[in-house]
């Protein structure tokens, strides 16, 4: 059996939708993985997949490609599966997906959908209400006759070592972005729980995107260890597998911690539920306040003046989580 999953959107999403990746790979002879470009280096981490399509779909993403005739039709003609999952968010419709993949022949496709699919789907799965996004996906892979293979974890393929990019360890990781804004603690803040961290005897390592130096040399100060820039998927995952604890927003980084088995201290805008998008099989601490105004209405920028569901936290909570959770791994 030649089969493909598809999850089209972001890196955070892709990592969460590993475990059905796995299930799939227990019984199919072959895996694709049909992602994003955003999505792509967190698809060349995961355990199952045998083949990766990289497609920008004109329904996915902040700034969505215009939709082009030679670019589906190339689409179609490379896709070579006999069965597929389509995995989405819930508030997706997998049916764009879907009636491209009838188009290229794939004879059964399940997925999710509130919609009434007409003949794209095969398996129309309705996920539960309240699921996360790992478990709702491993519904539907049961669903579609795939049956969790193993624990059900994010998980990803052994990272390499960063030793010579971290120094030795115990160190905690500050990762101050976030793809969303509305996601993202605020930089003076994040400055703030690097130097409390850094006072109250961790070892701070900062890490960033390539467009997020300024970001991160700010928050870094003398208190914190850089790498801003300096880490692609891989290498990011090795620092977070060595970190004692990551601090981060609802962003990828905040999966690939809990990936590589480490506590997150995870700094939720309730813009998107946490019991869908928490850090999934790895201890954690929720701080923000998710009963802010700004809760479920999946705002990129906050609609609240003064981020007041993550700026009212201070320095001082992140510290105590980070104990926590580092006491707790003791």
């Amino acid at each position: 059996m030649k089969a493909l999953v598809t999850r089209l959107d972001s890196f955070g999403d892709v990592l969460l939708a590993g475990p059905a990746i796995r299930a799939v790979a227990a019984r199919a002879d072959t895996v694709t993985l049909l992602c994003g470009p955003r999505g792509a280096p967190a698809a060349r981490l995961l355990p199952g997949v045998d083949d990766i399509l990289v497609w920008d779909a004109p329904w996915v993403g902040f700034t969505p490609p215009p939709v082009g005739r030679g670019e589906v039709e190339l689409l179609i003609d490379t896709i070579d599966a006999d069965t597929a999952l389509v995995l989405t968010s819930f508030h997706q419709s997998p049916l764009p997906t879907a009636l491209l993949l009838r188009l290229a022949g794939v004879d059964f496709i399940a997925a999710d959908s509130e919609d009434y699919p007409g003949s794209l789907l095969d398996v129309r799965h309705h996920r539960a209400p309240h699921a996360h996004e790992v478990e709702a996906a491993l519904d539907l892979a049961e669903a579609a006759g795939f049956p969790a293979a193993d624990d059900g974890r994010p998980r990803v393929l052994p990272p390499p070592d960063t030793a010579g990019l971290t120094g030795p360890e115990p160190y905690v990781v500050l990762h101050p972005g976030a793809s969303v804004p509305a996601r993202a603690w605020s930089p003076d803040r994040c400055a703030e729980a690097a130097r409390d961290l850094a006072a109250a005897g961790h070892r701070v390592v900062v890490t960033g995107g390539a467009g997020e130096r300024d970001l991160t040399s700010y928050v870094a100060g003398s208190h914190a260890l850089d790498l801003g820039g300096r880490t692609e998927a891989a290498e990011l995952a090795g620092v977070l597998a060595g970190a004692g604890a990551v601090v981060t927003g609802n962003t990828g980084p905040a999966h690939l911690a809990a990936a590589v088995g480490t506590p997150v201290v995870s700094l939720f805008a309730p813009v998107v539920p946490a019991e869908r998008w928490r850090p999934y099989g790895v201890p954690y601490v929720l701080l923000g306040d998710q009963d802010a105004p700004c809760a479920g209405s999946r705002a990129r920028d906050c609609p609240v003046p003064g981020h007041p569901c993550l700026d009212t936290v201070t320095a001082h909570d992140v510290v105590n989580a980070v104990e926590k959770l580092m006491g707790e791994a003791a």
